[in-house]
């Protein structure tokens, strides 16, 4: 199974998202794609197997994961203060990948119904999800 993480800005929860997905299911081969230098860095930091940055990069790894993971701004044109190009939202919308989207209330997207959780509490839901879908 090929893993995608997007992530943005200072790309924390990408990297945390790797570090715990690499320690759940050292199996899962993980491609991180930044939308800018140090939220690659950060994530490579976490154990991607390889990794690379900006708008082309995630048009081609959304065509060859099987799972996308990252913040709800990935599928909302400019959000992550305007780093998600309506191009790279499209193409995490088009894929055929399950998508598992963190909930995160910022950048003008809020999800009805979704409490204010930890980084720690979307984390584990995310990998519950991850978990799910390898079964």
């Amino acid at each position: 199974m090929r893993v995608l993480i997007i992530d943005g800005q200072g790309g924390r929860m990408g990297q945390q998202l790797i570090r715990s997905i690499r320690e759940r299911f050292p199996q899962i081969e993980v491609t991180a794609v930044g939308t800018n230098s140090m939220a690659t860095a950060a994530m490579l930091k976490g154990g991607a197997q390889q990794a690379a940055t900006g708008e082309n990069a995630a048009l081609v790894a959304c065509r060859q994961a099987d799972a996308i993971l990252g913040p709800l701004g990935i599928v909302v044109a400019d959000a992550l203060l305007g780093e998600i190009t309506p191009a790279m939202a499209v193409s995490v919308g088009q894929s055929r990948a399950k998508k598992i989207l963190l909930p995160i209330n910022r950048c003008n997207s809020v999800v009805a119904g979704v409490g204010d959780y930890s980084m720690n509490a979307l984390l584990s839901a995310a990998l519950a999800e991850l978990e799910r879908l390898l079964k």
